[in-house]
């Protein structure tokens, strides 16, 4: 689109388009729809259904998980070995059930997001050689002549050549929630975009009039298209859960690496062991090491979080950001549309010298109107007292109701003039039947000149509504006691200090008039406009959504920051900020961001929550000021002048319902009912997702740390503490056996275990602390000490019958890790019985245990049926374990929180 359109007069238009007043030819919008392309927004990449699962295994503990599988099959290839097929089935397994984990969950994501794109195309209507015709809106072309009528949607920017009364919706584009009125005629230069009245834009909507327009751009070419291009650009970041996942399983990787080239080292140099029997325990110990369940159990994990989030309306893009949300400390959302109802509501009134509040929400037409002050302030009226002034607000309005009515109906037209439908409606009045008894003969439009909207029924009724001080000079006369009276300077100062205060409050404020008029058809527009009788106010507001003041409050209380970053003039801005709840007293605006260094902005960010004449460059500004200050960002927006910023946050919100298909499509979440209040139940459920992956990241790595020591200090400490004996305390076999049932079933159910009591009372989790800090480091080391001295002990004590030491040590681990289970969960104040699957896992897991002993499996296990003795001796290994557990855990609170 040339910059300048706005510029050219309506010939240099049509000659720089080179087009006509008859628009285009057949054949001619052909050829430019080839050379220019459908009209459409692109997309950069689709989905790949091939691309989204080989996605799945691209971890590297998947990676080592892999190397060993492939390692534990070749070895059959050595001289009197078999293949160690087990061991690669059961890695394979796991590996398998981890892909299609999350291939399911990204893939069906990416498809209901596609299905939210994919609406049927609207038509459009446009000159073709002289007449009027509908075609698809994706092929409409440059230089075509489009015609756009309220309720319409604009199908591509065009420069405007004839309009009446015409406004648009530009609230998806630029942020503001009011209406913006255009017309015809060229702009001087450096007009800005929101100022440009002379255009339209694609995906706006026409609220009231009509026109005609020449289209200057389409598909990628248009406003819409360039920030589509932007994001588009714009490389994708890492969730800060997958930058800790991928930095855990490294450092798990090169501690695997580390152990067993210790061990090949100390084996080959101090003993007579084969140099393949000292690689089979090296592959033992990597088994041992490698929490191969904790990709599978991470992904399930956010698989089930993502599942509870969509039954709360909320569509998760991808897996990670469940989590990432409860990382967050700052969320920055728009106004229009997230924090506020998206509907203009008529909130006071002024009539009959006195003042009203309006309750009620939306388009809801329940409602009250209540005195506001003097003697009998908070009573409720008789809707009948304000009929005079709701009458004339709904005779004077072009908006109509499409549907229902009884209580929530469906409304098309200009907002302010749907909010005084609502109003009317509240008390009983309908514009419908009003026009049936007594038609509309006249009407004088409103413009963005005059200020005013006339009209004049059949019984000579004529109403008038506009800019307050602009009805007031047409009036002689006021409405009070039910008759005209005269209207005095003393009264007109009292109208004018009211519609102050409304303004003050950041309302909207129209002025109401009426008269009779039997000769109205006689007399010219100025003398009907004269000798009014003024009969009050009306001030209305996009007004917050109900729940969000407590919604905010809770984030609040969670240590999380909520920041206004909104298009709307910044009185607006305030009043809706101190209605939630927003700590400031004053609104930055865009103007004064672009004129901040990057530290003043930081700054500032601390001091104030309320940015308001944003523009989408202002948006990513603060965004990478708080993200350098190592804030963990999520960005909530609907609009498509949201969605740089949403691309560009560590977690994008986007609206389901409001939001565009580019704000969509730049989101890792979708708030499938637009409602705020699901984002603090996000951050509920990834905070209590974080404690679980936490709580198997713990369990599982003190179990493996457990397993590998037993194996490495009974492989290198054997032929000096057993009488010259070389043998590995736990086979190969037993190690994935103990795995699977700890890092299985019972790991699984901790991933639905549920959250702890007072979970969004804490402070979020700082920005540089990892999966695991250091308390858990010292639980996962100790425990797992402990857990291999208790088993070694046990070991020895049955040495030299190996058949029966190697059983004892591997039933006395699976014991102690399922134990180990409640010992994690008591830190987070959960109850042993609060999870009844974990419980069921414990059970099947020990019950699975005891087929391996008592059934014929043990010959494939290489163990032995144990008897009284035995378990006896496991029991007391176990209190052993209790006791010292409790000791480690007093130590590690006088240390931690001293």
């Amino acid at each position: 689109m040339n910059e300048g359109t706005y510029r050219l007069s309506k010939q240099e238009l049509l000659e720089e388009y080179d087009s006509s007043t008859a628009g285009l030819s057949a054949e001619e919008a052909r050829t430019r729809l080839e050379k220019y392309g459908r009209n459409e927004i692109k997309e950069e990449k689709e989905i790949s259904p091939l691309g989204i699962f080989l996605s799945q295994f691209t971890d590297f503990l998947v990676i080592i998980l892999i190397v060993a599988a492939v390692v534990s099959y070749s070895i059959g290839f050595f001289p009197n070995q078999d293949p160690h097929t087990v061991d690669t089935i059961l890695i394979l397994i796991i590996l398998l059930a981890n892909g299609i984990f999350g291939f399911i969950q990204d893939y069906k994501a990416e498809k209901s997001i596609q299905a939210l794109k994919e609406r049927a195309s609207p038509s459009s209507l446009v000159l073709r050689e002289g007449k009027k015709r509908e075609i698809d809106s994706e092929e409409v072309v440059p230089g075509d002549i489009v015609f756009v009528e309220q309720g319409g949607s604009i199908p591509a920017d065009a420069r405007i050549l004839d309009s009446t009364n015409l406004a648009t919706d530009e609230a998806a584009l630029t942020g503001e929630s009011l209406t913006v009125s255009k017309r015809a005629g060229s702009l001087k230069e450096e007009t800005p975009l929101a100022e440009r009245s002379n255009m339209l834009y694609k995906g706006t909507n026409v609220t009231r009039g009509r026109g005609k327009a020449l289209v200057v751009g389409t598909g990628m070419e248009t406003e819409v298209g360039k920030i589509a291009s932007e994001i588009q650009q714009a490389e994708s970041r890492e969730t800060p859960f997958q930058v800790e996942v991928n930095k855990l399983g490294k450092r798990i990787g090169i501690g695997v690496l580390f152990i067993c080239g210790l061990v090949v080292l100390v084996e080959f140099l101090s003993s007579s062991v084969a140099i393949l029997e000292i690689f089979l325990t090296s592959i033992s110990l990597a088994v041992a090491a490698v929490p191969e369940g904790l990709p599978a159990i991470v992904t399930l994990s956010l698989a089930l979080g993502s599942r509870k989030m969509m039954d709360k309306n909320a569509l998760v893009r991808k897996l990670p950001v469940v989590e990432s949300l409860g990382s967050v400390d700052v969320i920055c959302t728009d106004k229009t549309g997230t924090l506020t109802e998206d509907m203009m509501t008529v909130k006071r009134v002024y009539f009959d010298g006195q003042s009203y509040r309006v309750t009620g929400q939306g388009y809801s037409t329940g409602g009250d109107f209540v005195v506001q002050e003097g003697p009998e302030e908070g009573q409720g009226v008789d809707s009948e007292v304000l009929q005079p002034l709701l009458k004339c607000g709904v005779s004077c309005n072009n908006a109509e109701e499409t549907a229902g009515g009884d209580d929530e109906g469906n409304y098309r037209g200009d907002p302010t003039e749907v909010s005084l439908l609502v109003s009317g409606a509240k008390a009983y009045l309908n514009r419908e039947e009003i026009e049936s008894e007594n038609p509309r003969e006249r009407e004088i439009s409103f413009t963005s000149d005059r200020k005013r909207m006339t009209v004049v029924q059949r019984d000579g009724t004529v109403y008038m509504k506009g800019a307050p001080e602009v009805v007031l000079e047409r009036c002689d006369r006021i409405y009070r006691g039910g008759r005209p009276v005269e209207l005095t300077e003393e009264k007109r100062e009292e109208i004018l200090r009211r519609n102050d205060e409304f303004a003050q409050d950041a309302l909207r404020v129209l002025g109401f008039a009426f008269k009779s008029e039997e000769n109205y058809a006689e007399l010219e527009e100025e003398e009907l406009e004269e000798g009014l009788v003024f009969l009050g106010l009306q001030g209305m507001i996009d007004p917050p959504r109900e729940e969000v003041k407590e919604a905010v409050e809770d984030c609040r209380q969670a240590g999380i920051e909520v920041v206004m970053v909104t298009g709307d003039n910044p009185t607006t801005a305030k009043a809706v900020g101190k209605e939630i709840g927003f700590y400031s007293e004053r609104a930055v605006e865009g103007s004064q961001i672009e004129n901040m260094s990057e530290r003043e902005l930081q700054r500032t960010l601390e001091e104030v929550d309320i940015f308001a004449r944003v523009s989408p460059s202002h948006k990513v500004k603060i965004l990478k000021a708080l993200q350098d200050s190592g804030h963990i960002v999520a960005m909530t927006g609907d609009g498509v002048n949201d969605a740089p910023a949403l691309k560009n946050s560590d977690v994008g919100v986007s609206m389901g319902e409001r939001g565009t298909d580019v704000a969509q499509q730049s989101s890792d979440m979708v708030l499938l009912d637009d409602n705020f209040r699901t984002i603090r139940d996000a951050v509920s459920e990834g905070r209590g997702i974080f404690d679980n992956i936490r709580k198997f990241v713990n369990y599982l790595l003190s179990a493996n740390t457990a397993e590998v020591l037993v194996v490495f200090l009974a492989s290198l400490l054997g032929p000096w503490l057993f009488t010259g004996n070389e043998f590995l305390a736990l086979t190969a076999v037993m190690l994935l056996w103990i795995n699977l049932l700890t890092d299985g079933l019972p790991a699984l159910a901790l991933g639905v275990d549920p959250k702890s009591p007072g979970i969004m009372a804490r402070k979020p989790r700082s920005a540089e602390e990892g999966v695991i800090d250091s308390r858990m480091l010292y639980s996962i080391t100790s425990m797992g000490i402990l857990m291999a001295a208790v088993t070694l002990t046990l070991f020895g004590f049955y040495l030299p019958d190996i058949q029966l030491a190697q059983t004892v040590a591997f039933t006395s681990l699976v014991v102690f890790e399922l134990v180990r289970i409640q010992a994690i969960r008591s830190r987070y104040q959960v109850s042993i019985f609060s999870n009844k699957w974990l419980v069921m896992a414990v059970i099947s897991s020990l019950g699975l245990q005891l087929l391996v002993l008592y059934s014929p499996l043990n010959d494939f296990f290489g163990v032995s049926p144990i008897g009284l003795a035995p378990w006896l001796a496991i029991l007391a290994g176990l209190v052993t374990f209790g006791l010292g557990t409790w000791v480690l855990v007093k130590v590690g609170d006088y240390v931690f929180e001293s």
